[in-house]
């Protein structure tokens, strides 16, 4: 499995804000969380990802504990966070290059072109990432979660405020990444689950209340709501 995770609780003072979350994820699926506003999921994602740490449980990606072993698993983990944090003043190649230099990539400027090719930023690669669409500065958050060539992707709202096109887009790129790496997304559109995920699981109130492959579920806007209703 790329990821397990076990028993896993998150406390802020007296809050429970995770709740004996328990899940694993196999190679090459894409797997979407989702819940309601609070309900646990970017705790939970940045949990994953090593970014905060649990209260109590284990978090294992590529049979790595991530608790204990935090910088090997932080290699063979993606992490793209619901905003976005690049630096505008940067230039595309700039800061990929940058991103390279902080995994100590070997030869990066063949790595920087490859992700580039990859994601689409061909035609913008020499642009400072502020003059930049949103759709392309999410393609550039995509790149800097990619370049390291990382097993899994933890994906929080990839396609947060794009337009139409730019959603078709960046969902098709993350279906083409799926293939070989395990991707975990989390969003709040049914449609894009619908399209692009082979498996759900749903959090509600810090507990897991459902975890179906997507082909179980008729109506998942309806079994969402029906989850997830106070």
């Amino acid at each position: 499995m790329s990821v397990e995770i076990q028993n896993l609780y998150k406390y802020y003072g007296e809050q429970e804000a995770v709740s004996d979350v328990s899940f694993s994820v196999p190679d090459g699926q894409i797997t979407a969380f989702l819940g309601p506003n609070g309900a646990g999921k970017s705790t939970t994602m940045k949990i994953i990802t090593g970014y905060i740490p649990a209260s109590s449980g284990e978090v294992k990606v590529c049979d790595l504990v991530v608790s204990t072993e935090n910088l090997e698993t932080q290699k063979k983990i993606g992490y793209l966070p619901e905003h976005n944090p690049l630096y505008d003043e940067m230039y595309v190649r700039e800061y990929l290059e940058f991103v390279g230099g902080i995994y100590k990539l070997s030869d990066i400027s063949s790595k920087v072109n490859d992700v580039i090719d990859r994601v689409g930023l061909g035609l913008e690669k020499h642009k400072k990432i502020g003059a930049l669409s949103k759709g392309y500065k999410q393609r550039v958050g995509l790149a800097q979660a990619i370049i390291h060539d990382p097993q899994v992707l933890i994906l929080d709202e990839p396609t947060s405020g794009l337009d139409p096109n730019q959603l078709v887009e960046i969902r098709s790129l993350i279906k083409n990444i799926g293939k070989e790496k395990t991707v975990i997304l989390s969003t709040h559109i049914m449609q894009e689950v619908e399209a692009i995920c082979d498996r759900i699981i749903i959090i509600n109130r810090g507990k897991i209340v459902a975890d179906k492959l997507i082909g179980e579920v008729k109506n998942l806007e309806d079994y969402f709501k029906e989850l997830t209703k106070n």
